[in-house]
């Protein structure tokens, strides 16, 4: 990913923090020569100073089967973006676009079935623990449980590589600066309203 030096972000636990709350990823591999990408709910786990990113997918999905022949995977993940007009700065520019994206990139490998378990129900806590009637991993009934594991593949990445870019208009001055987020927050839309609190919340952390 090209990331210039304004945007780099290096914060490892930052970055952890973040891939934990934008954990619906993208995972990117190659089937001669062609890319393939699957779009599924991931985890963040660390073994000793190792970090690995698990998950499933569909038995009769063909992406898992390029995990054994592909050096490198990419897991994607995306925070929230917007369009920021030139309009909102005090000198003449060029329109542009705020995001915060990390890639990832590490060799996958296939889970057991005790480590596919431990990751879906790891999942079921992390998602369902807040619900009012939570549907967590010992309350599936065994059948449920057989039938579904057949239809699944779990796997793990061990994290090799990172990169992240948070566009967050660090390459502007303090009046334009106060000027977008003024204005994103007007937008009315959901995207808008979080870029502009996450440049909020970068000035707070460098006060």
């Amino acid at each position: 990913m090209y990331i210039p030096n304004y945007f780099k972000v290096t914060n490892r636990d930052e970055i952890w923090d973040f891939v934990q709350k934008n954990a619906f990823g993208t995972i990117v591999t190659t089937e001669q020569g062609r890319p393939i990408a699957t779009h599924v709910p991931l985890g963040l786990n660390k073994q000793g100073d190792d970090y690995y990113i698990t998950g499933h997918m569909a038995y009769g999905n063909p992406q898992w089967r390029t995990f054994e022949t592909c050096e490198d995977v990419l897991v994607m993940f995306q925070g929230p973006h917007a369009y920021v007009s030139s309009s909102w700065y005090l000198h003449e520019n060029v329109p542009t676009w705020n995001y915060q994206a990390v890639h990832l990139y590490g060799k996958a490998t296939i889970l057991t079935r005790d480590e596919l378990i431990e990751e879906l129900a790891g999942m079921l806590e992390k998602y369902e623990h807040n619900r009012e009637n939570p549907v967590l991993w010992d309350k599936l009934s065994p059948e449920l449980v057989e039938n579904q594991l057949k239809g699944i593949v779990g796997f793990k990445i061990k994290v090799e590589d990172v990169q992240a870019a948070y566009k967050l208009s660090q390459n502007r001055n303090e009046t334009d600066y106060t000027a977008i987020i003024e204005r994103l927050q007007n937008e009315g839309n959901v995207n808008s309203k979080q870029i502009a609190e996450q440049m909020e919340k970068r000035v707070k952390n460098h006060q």
